[in-house]
């Protein structure tokens, strides 16, 4: 009879004995639980593993995934005893309160359970949950704007004048961090990074108005006002924040750029800091980027089909460029960092020049440029191809100069990866002639130009079906007969199905939740060399991506929303109509 969470998972044969072996292992070196590592590393569904805890211990099991928590339930139990035992309540019918534990024979959280239902007089039943589960319902178990107040509160006491006492200065730099991570204020700062990563925002932006800051968080592309604290706050928790990214504190009258690193909810994370002086005070807005953050697969990016088969053919040449384009914000880095991704191999020399390096990559040679000190995306790349790279990255080709070079060392036999600002693909060729590069070296160095923007992706829990207007069909019609037959999916022009996003407990009733990216590709082709050697013309060039069968990011965001991946209605709005 198993009594342990080994046995337990040998019994149900969740792992095999070599892969759990291999798990204790690495959870002793670590000193993390068993349960904790399997989490982190998704070796086994979390639900998986909570119900067969349950039937071990012959206790029912609930999955609270998407589930909501009333708000009394949140004042039933403290939160520190919430955290610790790792149980936490979830519904309440009479004098019966349901808990859902991790861990259901821990004998100090069934002896809190015990005095809490004394205390409480009630009746506690409880269920086996995953820690999954636990840690979603723990983040409604603390608001974002009842712990910002709590935090105020403190800080409120500290301000007042007869609060005011001489403390003796810490000497050691330990003690002075320790000091400014236990005043009020950066509880305030902490309370608004750890909801950000909960909620898996990708920007926080601070911004003072006339009478209140502002706290917004950008998620899945769209900014949302989280917290409104008073005004004369703002200074305290702009210079927390220029404390922690080793800013200069006393300095308000210019933009000032830096980076530091926290650990949230065990996880690493990054944040790159830009401050920007407004008539109101000074803005902050910090990027959220989480250290070895799993790179997506290309597919998972949204690149299917032909589009697919082109980006992978042409990364496997042995030097050549390969252009994204778009504007900022439209997710080139993120493709860039997937491409990267397939190329880093053992015998691959990966060097990249990035404004600034968003995410860390092993076994990749990561340079962030300084334009303050004379080290440019030009400087840099001339000093790159000494480093004998067989893969350049460069960030985004900004002038003739740093055009010239790129081109230069994709001739010269080397992989080059970089970004420009065209409104689409076809686009890219023009801009490299208006940058002053030779048409014959263009076509001899561009292996494929790539133009892409981000939709929000419908809920898969709640889309449904829904009628759109005739002039959008007609449009949708239109789009979709331009597409190659053989390159398009099966499609029923009489009866075209599109989807829209009701709003449900999985997607917080957004409808939407992440983000999926639209593409066109252009590749190099003899037709495309002959074309660019005799001046072209944008109509030109357009006449051979048909020719070549491009699927144009309308007609690949039309296909995605017949599929029910993202709404047409979105589509239309990211690209020209």
């Amino acid at each position: 009879m198993p009594n342990t969470l080994a046995e337990i998972i040998l019994s149900k044969k969740l792992l095999k004995p070599s892969e759990l072996k291999k798990l204790q292992g690495e959870a002793a070196e670590s000193e993390k639980t068993l349960e904790d590592l399997i989490y982190e590393k998704k070796v086994i569904p979390p639900e998986d593993l909570a119900k067969a805890k349950a039937e071990f211990f012959n206790l029912p099991h609930k999955d609270l995934t998407g589930e909501s928590i009333p708000t009394e339930l949140s004042r039933a139990i403290p939160l520190e005893t919430v955290t610790y035992y790792k149980f936490i309540p979830f519904a309440r019918k009479g004098d019966k309160l349901s808990v859902g534990m991790v861990n259901p024979r821990d004998p100090g959280a069934l002896e809190a359970l015990r005095f809490i239902g004394v205390w409480r007089h009630l009746e506690i039943e409880t269920y086996v949950i995953s820690k999954k589960n636990f840690d979603e319902i723990l983040r409604q178990y603390r608001p974002l704007a009842e712990e910002a107040k709590e935090a105020l509160k403190e800080l409120e006491k500290e301000l007042r004048p007869s609060r005011i006492i001489k403390r003796p200065i810490p000497k050691k730099s330990e003690d002075v961090e320790r000091a400014i991570s236990q005043a009020p204020i950066s509880k305030v700062v902490a309370v608004i990074l750890r909801h950000a990563v909960e909620r898996s925002a990708s920007d926080i932006h601070i911004e003072p108005t006339d009478k209140e800051l502002k706290i917004r968080f950008r998620i899945d592309g769209i900014l949302h006002t989280s917290l409104l604290l008073p005004r004369r706050h703002h200074s305290a928790v702009v210079t927390r924040i220029k404390i922690l990214a080793n800013l200069k504190i006393d300095e308000a009258r210019i933009p000032q750029d830096g980076r530091f690193s926290t650990r949230v909810e065990g996880r690493e994370i990054d944040l790159r800091v830009s401050t920007l002086p407004t008539a109101n005070g000074e803005k902050v807005a910090l990027r959220i980027l989480e250290k070895g953050g799993k790179l997506l697969k290309l597919e998972g990016l949204g690149f299917w089909g032909r589009g697919l088969e082109i980006l992978k053919k042409n990364i496997e040449k042995p030097y050549g460029m390969t252009l994204l384009t778009g504007p900022t914000g439209c997710g080139k880095s993120t493709t860039l960092y997937a491409i990267t991704h397939i190329l880093n191999k053992e015998g691959v020399n990966i060097v990249t020049l990035e404004d600034p390096v968003e995410y860390f990559v092993e076994g990749v040679n990561q340079s962030q440029i300084r334009p303050d000190i004379g080290y440019t995306f030009a400087s840099g790349l001339r000093s790159i191809v000494r480093q004998d790279p067989d893969v350049i990255l460069v960030g985004e080709i900004r002038d003739k100069e740093t055009a010239e070079l790129a081109v230069h060392a994709a001739l010269t036999g080397h992989i080059v990866l970089s970004t420009l600002h065209t409104n689409n693909a076809i686009g890219v060729i023009p801009r490299l002639i208006d940058m002053g590069v030779p048409s014959f070296l263009i076509s001899t160095s561009l292996n494929v130009a790539i133009a892409q923007r981000l939709v929000r992706r419908l809920c898969e829990h709640c889309r449904e079906e829904v009628s759109i207007p005739k002039k959008e069909r007609d449009l949708v019609i239109k789009e979709l007969s331009e597409v190659p037959e053989s390159l398009r999916p099966d499609i029923n022009f009489q009866n075209l199905k599109f989807y829209k996003g009701k709003g449900c407990k999985y997607c917080n009733y957004k409808g939407k939740s992440g983000r999926v990216a639209i593409f066109e590709l252009l590749a190099m082709t003899d037709q495309l060399e002959k074309i660019i050697g005799a001046s072209p013309t944008g109509t030109e060039i357009l006449k051979e991506a048909k020719r070549q069968g491009m699927i144009t990011m309308k007609q690949d965001g039309i296909i995605k929303a017949l599929k029910g991946i993202v709404s047409l209605e979105e589509v239309l709005q990211v690209v020209e109509v």
